[in-house]
């Protein structure tokens, strides 16, 4: 295994510190080539959950008997989910520090100071890398260069991360944040398209599916709106403070609520198919749900994973974890990763919840996993960025398209 350490940036100073890395960027680029990327291939995990969608399914295989190959440490700490396109792994952390790493070694290919701390996963796409800090900056640099594109200012933090949503006629970097809105911003120069008013915080990223934006806040209203024209085509109130990002599948959306429960939503209908709580355990979910056309897998804060029939939300299983989850799980085939608070990361057998490979971190684990060309990244608290494959790979039984 190899380890790779960032070494730490020098301490901010104050306030005038925050406010000039609002317009400047420290960028340090030791790439091969400056050549632009292009658009992420379909096994790409380009974004949180991987897709518009946010289904939090891979698109192809993960080895079994897995071993750290390179371990790289940010400063102060990371609580993002990795996005990897093109052999590189894009990530930042709580120090306001952006890399860029080779997939295979864990080598900085490039560095951006952003000055405040980052909760945003990214978003790569056609060549530019977005996410979103909590002064309320959100970001575009180039993918290949960690030089600034654009910066469009929101007027609180942005820990959701960015999606992108395609309509006849354009594209739209869609966006959430602390001050009530949800943003629609135009992906090649910043400027704003659309802005939406909520009644309370967006902290979960939307999701996406044809031309729609499907977003569930601390206001606990469902949200449908229009990506092109920025309107509300229909709402829906799910009974609670919403943190999580919703997943969509089809016409059906499953999210979970601080009130203990997941709901499943007929977006055809707008209307609720199926609730879950648990009978005994009630604790929030902060964790986005990972679904297939068979199930839908959540860790909820009380310490269980929850492996639930996505057509009627009746438990197929529970796994009991040492601590609270608010990391994502993420299908691979007929298996699913998990993490916890307390450092432990997991592979369950889908079937039955059933541990077939384990490791401990020395920290928590709040970000989620990304997995691609056979490789899983994740981010632990403590700011140690971990890559792992094995030797034998195992295909995946439905990889997501």
């Amino acid at each position: 295994m190899r380890e790779v350490i960032s070494p730490s940036p020098s301490p901010p100073a104050g306030r005038r510190f925050r406010t000039l890395s609002r317009t400047v960027l420290s960028t340090a680029v030791t790439a091969a080539t400056l050549l632009p990327l292009a658009a992420p291939a379909a096994a790409d995990w380009s974004q949180f959950r991987r897709s518009p969608e946010q289904r939090g399914v891979a698109a192809e295989a993960l080895p079994e008997n897995l071993k750290p190959i390179w371990i790289h440490r940010l400063p102060d700490g990371a609580e993002t989910t990795p996005a990897i396109v093109d052999g590189t792994v894009y990530i930042g952390g709580l120090s306001g520090r952006f890399v860029a790493l080779d997939l295979k070694t864990g080598d900085e290919k490039w560095t951006a100071e952003v000055g405040e701390e980052i909760k945003s996963s990214a978003l790569v796409r056609d060549g530019a890398v977005y996410f979103g800090d909590e002064l309320g900056n959100l970001h575009a640099l180039d993918a290949a260069t960690g030089e600034r594109k654009w910066l469009f200012e929101a007027e609180s933090s942005i820990s959701s991360s960015p999606n992108w949503a395609s309509y006849d006629g354009g594209d739209c970097l869609v966006v959430g944040s602390y001050d009530n809105s949800i943003y629609c911003v135009d992906p090649k120069t910043g400027t704003l398209k659309f802005k939406v008013e909520t009644e309370g915080h967006v902290h979960g990223t939307p999701a996406v599916l044809d031309g729609r934006i499907f977003s569930s806040g601390c206001d606990g209203i469902l949200r449908g709106v229009d990506a092109k024209t920025g309107e509300e085509r229909s709402t829906l109130q799910i009974g609670s403070y919403v943190a999580a990002s919703p997943a969509v599948l089809g016409d059906q959306l499953v999210v979970g609520t601080f009130d203990n429960e997941v709901v499943s939503v007929d977006l055809t209908k707008n209307e609720v198919t199926w609730r879950y709580k648990h009978p005994d355990r009630e604790f929030p979910f902060y964790a986005s749900p990972a679904v297939t056309s068979e199930v839908a897998v959540l860790g909820g804060r009380d310490k269980m994973i929850h492996a639930l029939d996505v057509k009627t939300g009746e438990p197929r299983w529970t796994h009991t974890m040492r601590t609270r989850i608010d990391s994502s799980p993420v299908i691979i085939g007929d298996r699913v990763i998990v993490a916890d608070q307390s450092g432990i990361l997991k592979i369950l057998s889908l079937e039955d919840g059933s541990v077939t490979w384990e490791f401990t971190a020395d920290d928590a684990f709040i970000g989620s996993p990304a997995v691609t060309d056979g490789i899983m990244v994740i981010a632990a608290g403590d700011g140690a960025v971990y890559a792992f494959t094995g030797t034998a790979p195992k295909k995946a039984a439905n990889p997501a398209p």
